[in-house]
């Protein structure tokens, strides 16, 4: 397995179709390729790239290293950190549905309830979810008559 997630290495996301993980590497390999790129880094970071796609270049060692992955992310700690900013082409403030600051800074409302009902509840009590109450009071309400449903 590379020292580096490949997936990071590559600029492609973990969840990607395996089309693009070919011309990602492609992409790459053409920018940082020593003849082509004559700074001191360039040799390593082709390096790198070569070892990550050799990873993941087919779809069995794909799967290999997919679960390589998964077991070495359980071994190490989970630390809460940031998660992945969103596009600033969304509008925030005031009667916006969009988190503008914090871990999920420029994420909407809806993506919060899918992917962490939990800080949307601690969201809704706290002080700076004040302007956000309203629609995440609708999303906690349909949530729980989803799961009312389904029982």
């Amino acid at each position: 397995m590379p020292e580096r997630d490949a997936y990071e290495v590559l600029e492609a996301h973990p969840k990607a179709r395996q089309l693009v993980i070919q011309p990602a590497y492609r992409i790459l390999a053409g920018e940082y390729h020593p003849d082509r790129d004559p700074s001191p880094g360039a040799n390593r970071r082709m390096v790198e790239l070569n070892a990550a796609y050799e990873a993941v270049r087919t779809v069995d060692r794909r799967a290999v290293y997919d679960i390589q992955r998964t077991r070495a992310a359980a071994a190490v700690p989970i630390v809460m950190g940031y998660a992945e900013p969103r596009p600033r082409s969304r509008e925030s403030g005031l009667g916006s549905n969009v988190v503008d600051f914090g871990r999920y800074a420029g994420w909407t409302l809806e993506e919060l309830n899918r992917q962490d009902p939990e800080y949307l509840r601690f969201l809704s009590r706290h002080s700076s979810g004040i302007r956000y109450r309203r629609r995440i009071e609708q999303l906690m309400a349909r949530r729980a008559e989803a799961a009312e449903e389904r029982r």
